[in-house]
């Protein structure tokens, strides 16, 4: 199974929240973006791969990107090369 990323613009600030999500089951993370962008969840919670828990307030989300890198790449040092 492919690994999850998800990037989250919030409204206010500048900055991006980048999480990624392991190997996290894509459909059932994009049903949960779907909600809080529907506004039937006040909080966004993802868990990353190392299992830290994010919350983000549904109604402070201003975009949402589901995906992963090209090719699978990372940026930084990777322990796999």
């Amino acid at each position: 199974m492919d690994g999850v990323d998800v990037r989250i613009g919030v409204t206010d600030t500048p900055k991006e929240l980048v999480v990624d999500l392991g190997d996290a089951d894509r459909d059932a993370v994009r049903a949960d973006l779907d909600a809080a962008l529907a506004g039937t969840m006040a909080v966004l919670w993802l868990t990353d791969k190392d299992g830290r828990t994010v919350g983000v307030p549904a109604q402070r989300i201003a975009y949402a990107e589901l995906g992963r890198p090209e090719g699978g790449r990372t940026i930084g040092f990777a322990a796999d090369r």
